[in-house]
């Protein structure tokens, strides 16, 4: 067994816990893991963040601001802030990935755009981290440092480093002119659960930010794990403008709104990009790598459609990337 199986099991008989089953819940892509409690008579969800890699503080904080806002985050049982363990309702193992196909995708993105507005609306998000140029700058580098350097084996030449420190430019200017809004900074369909009532179920929160309005948005409809018809994405952002600019968070003309859309989600794939591959590299997680290819998509996509992104997209032509990374995700 080892320290920290010692110290949850040292917790939970504290907390009176004596006649359970503890299985793996969930895989998640940080130093978090989540085991589900079983008991005869329900069960929970213990959250294991070693405190010297992932703190669970923001969690707590992030969890009361969702619930106060009326929304489906998990209630907070019992906590070991110095140790690192939370125990919290479980919303079972029914996550939106699962769920969505061409029948059921209009009620639940409907769900999960309600709640998404409701983020947006009433979270107070100042007390939170910014979602500044140098974080927005950092999360690029990750295409950079570990797609393209360690998992690619690609070295950019000088003139392609000169384009590459303008897209990045460019793409940070898109994200910062955007009104700032409570960011989950995950908003995708394996950390939303269908739940019958008060749908959906919010998870992985515990990162969430002062930042652009288009983030979570982008982040649900261009999702890194299921992929939709363009048009049906672009109806499904417009809605959504609609929302907002009744709501007052935005007061630009849709092609502007769009075009925030559209580079904010390179900005993120870029980064997710980055993250599967070092998922990969230094963590042995290779279930990531079949995800880069419908990732690496989104950015072509858009970089296509968007003149600003037109360097982008040479970039990735000349690198010959698509077929590289099909190649990659195949084994």
């Amino acid at each position: 067994m080892s320290a920290r199986s010692t110290l949850l099991k040292q917790w939970l008989d504290q907390q009176g816990y004596r006649d359970y089953h503890l299985r793996p819940a969930s895989e998640d892509a940080s130093f978090r893991s989540y085991l589900r409690l079983q008991t005869e008579q329900r069960s929970l969800i213990v959250m294991d963040a070693p405190p010297d890699k992932e703190p669970c503080d923001q969690f707590i904080l992030v969890a009361d601001k969702l619930r106060a806002a009326g929304l489906s985050a998990p209630e907070i049982i019992a906590r070991n802030r110095e140790q690192g363990f939370l125990i919290l309702t479980d919303f079972g193992s029914s996550d939106y990935l699962s769920q969505l196909s061409p029948e059921t995708e209009a009620e639940l993105y409907r769900d999960a755009l309600s709640a998404l507005q409701s983020m947006q609306t009433r979270i107070e998000p100042d007390d939170l981290p910014p979602y500044d140029s140098a974080l927005l700058q950092r999360e690029m580098d990750l295409f950079h440092d570990w797609f393209l350097g360690k998992l690619m084996g690609i070295l950019l030449g000088s003139e392609q480093q000169a384009v590459w420190q303008s897209i990045k430019r460019r793409l940070v200017e898109n994200a910062l002119a955007q009104p700032r809004v409570f960011v989950h900074r995950d908003y995708h369909s394996r950390n939303l659960m269908w739940l019958e009532q008060d749908n959906p179920g919010i998870l992985d929160f515990q990162d969430a930010m002062n930042g652009p309005l288009t983030y979570d948005l982008v982040s649900l409809l261009r999702d890194c794990y299921i992929a939709w018809p363009p048009s049906r994405v672009e109806q499904l952002a417009l809605d959504y403008y609609e929302t907002a600019r009744s709501n007052q968070l935005v007061d630009v003309e849709a092609a502007e709104f769009m075009r925030w859309f559209d580079l904010m989600g390179v900005q993120r794939h870029l980064k997710a990009i980055g993250i599967f591959s070092r998922l990969k590299i230094r963590d042995g997680k290779t279930g990531y790598l079949k995800d880069i290819p419908r990732t690496l998509q989104y950015v072509r996509q858009v970089s296509a459609a968007q003149t600003s992104m037109a360097e982008l997209l040479d970039l990735l032509e000349t690198l010959d990337l698509k077929q590289r990374v099909a190649a990659l995700a195949a084994g």
